[in-house]
């Protein structure tokens, strides 16, 4: 952000605080005269040289909040951007007339704006806002119980009775925890020492899937067909028994035994096909 040019009402420029003057920020300017100015201005380039100073003003504030979400997946210079976006729309929304403090009406919207950033931009699965909710006060707990509970991991319970969640609203937030980042297929697998990646431990085609139709659509003719032909075809294709083993156990030909087979298997062909038309 640019540093704007000083104005010659020295009168109304933002003022440090006085010594001993009690804020909600150590360093907060006193700047209550300044925004009665700035509500008072019309457009143009006085008003927007003292909208300026007063974001320069309160910039300190800004990244102040914007530290406190370090550490959680996102760089400090783009929580600084988002941070002053959101000390912006502070400095644009505040109303003076309102006989509010600019600190107590800048800190949530500023804190607002860093939460919507990570809601929106920072999970890499879509999880609703209610959920995400869940999720921090989960986590929050977690981090709480781990400085009292010493040589194990807190429980569902403990966690649901400190973040004062059900036990479903418990599991959806550990849930969600796991949402807000995904592997990359090509990550070792956790827990794994031989270099093998997720992509390794995903299956493919089952080839089964391609005879399903193709099953179901033979299922009802073959109840049609005699009970010595049945038992043929049942033998030769779902116990994969050759001709000369099933004619041993019928105790006839191996001849008649392909000769019975082929005319099972043209005559359900023929019907299905006569049922497909």
């Amino acid at each position: 952000m640019r540093t704007p040019t000083s104005t010659a009402h020295t009168a109304d420029r933002v003022r440090s605080p006085a010594r001993g003057a009690r804020h909600p920020h150590d360093d907060a300017p006193d700047t209550a005269a300044a925004f009665a100015r700035l509500a008072r201005l019309p457009d143009g380039p006085e008003r927007e040289a003292l909208r300026q100073e007063l974001v320069n003003a309160w910039l300190p504030m800004s990244e102040r909040l914007a530290r406190r979400f370090r550490d959680r997946g996102e760089s400090l210079e783009d929580l600084r951007q988002v941070a002053a976006l959101g000390l912006v729309k502070a400095v644009d929304r505040y109303d003076p007339a309102r006989g509010c403090a600019f600190a107590s009406f800048a800190v949530p919207t500023i804190t607002g704006e860093v939460k919507r950033h990570f809601r929106d931009h920072m999970w890499t699965l879509h999880v609703p806002r209610r959920v995400q909710d869940q999720r921090n006060r989960v986590r929050a707990a977690q981090q709480e119980l781990a400085q009292t509970v010493t040589g194990r991991a807190p429980t569902e319970a403990e966690i649901a009775e400190r973040a004062g969640l059900t036990p479903a609203q418990t599991r959806e937030g550990l849930a969600a925890i796991g949402s807000y980042r995904t592997l990359s297929l090509d990550a070792e697998a956790p827990g794994d020492g031989d270099g093998c990646t997720m992509a390794d431990a995903l299956g493919g085609p089952d080839p089964a899937l391609d005879v399903v139709i193709d099953r179901e659509a033979v299922r009802p003719r073959l109840r049609e067909l005699p009970e010595r032909e049945r038992r043929i075809l049942y033998m030769r294709f779902f116990r994969g028994m050759t001709q000369s083993r099933i004619a041993e156990d019928l105790g006839i030909s191996q001849m008649h035994v392909s000769r019975l087979i082929s005319h099972s298997c043209d005559r359900l062909r023929q019907e299905i096909m006569r049922d497909a038309v």
